[in-house]
């Protein structure tokens, strides 16, 4: 599978739902982890902005990442985001999408002022 870096370095990030911890399968409430670290995996929402237009983007990031002090409003900054297409049939209907996923998310906390 396709793996795309994303730049954000020119995007505004904005939390509008709270980190979640992501469920793998709502049958069984099977927890989804890193295969790797076996970390519990978390998903929120955010509104990404840029080049005068705006997006409602879910990311998934491993719960160690997740940054204090987030609040919903709250500007962030992302960390290791990718980008993966994805394509699956359900139903007998053929879906896609993009799923996103970053190392970490922090508060994007102004620089204190120097007096």
């Amino acid at each position: 599978m396709r793996v795309i870096p994303v730049d954000v370095s020119s995007a505004t990030l904005l939390v509008t739902k709270l980190p979640e911890v992501k469920v793998k399968d709502r049958q069984t409430g099977e927890v989804a982890v890193d295969p790797t670290t076996n970390q519990r995996l978390m998903v929120m929402e955010l509104v990404f902005i840029a080049q005068g237009g705006s997006d409602m983007i879910k990311v998934t990031v491993p719960e160690a990442g997740i940054g204090e002090g987030l609040v919903q409003g709250a500007p962030v900054i992302l960390s290791g985001l990718v980008a993966r297409p994805w394509e699956s049939e359900f139903g007998g209907r053929m879906r896609h999408g993009i799923a996103y996923r970053a190392d970490a998310v922090m508060v994007n906390a102004p620089a204190p002022v120097k007096g």
